[in-house]
């Protein structure tokens, strides 16, 4: 049948996420960070470029609104970011990190880098930068469909 084979490489680029969604949960609860996934994904949102409205930050990490907005109350909860209203439109919110944020990179980083370490070791760079390539492309033309 037509398109059983993109099928398939869909299947696998979700099975694969998913995987290394599992990896980083396990090695972060093995590190000792209180944080799930989807937390982590606001905070190394905000560890690139904080000061972003919530719609922005939304975006970036895949999330509708309403899932956001429990993610940073309960990041807010933790001490962890804060909001703060826009001056040019006070129904606009940007989302900033606390110094206690800004430090839990450190607590963080040693989590994130085992696996992506581990995953270095075990395919070698070369390997990834090929498929990282083939992903761009991928991505080019899904997003073009």
């Amino acid at each position: 049948m037509e398109g059983d084979e993109a099928r398939k490489l869909a299947y696998d680029v979700m099975r694969t996420r998913r995987a290394f969604k599992q990896a980083l949960c396990k090695s972060m609860r093995k590190h000792g960070v209180g944080l799930t996934f989807e937390m982590l994904q606001v905070i190394n949102s905000l560890w690139q470029e904080e000061g972003v409205s919530q719609q922005t930050l939304a975006e970036r990490i895949s999330k509708n609104k309403a899932s956001l907005t429990a993610l940073i109350s309960n990041l807010e909860g933790k001490g962890y970011i804060y909001r703060k209203a826009s001056e040019t439109d006070r129904r606009n919110k940007h989302v900033f990190l606390t110094e206690k944020g800004k430090m839990l990179r450190e607590t963080v980083r040693p989590a994130i880098d085992d696996v992506y370490g581990f995953v270095e070791k075990e395919i070698g760079v070369e390997n990834i930068k090929i498929y990282q390539s083939l992903f761009i492309r991928l991505y080019g033309i899904v997003e073009s469909f």
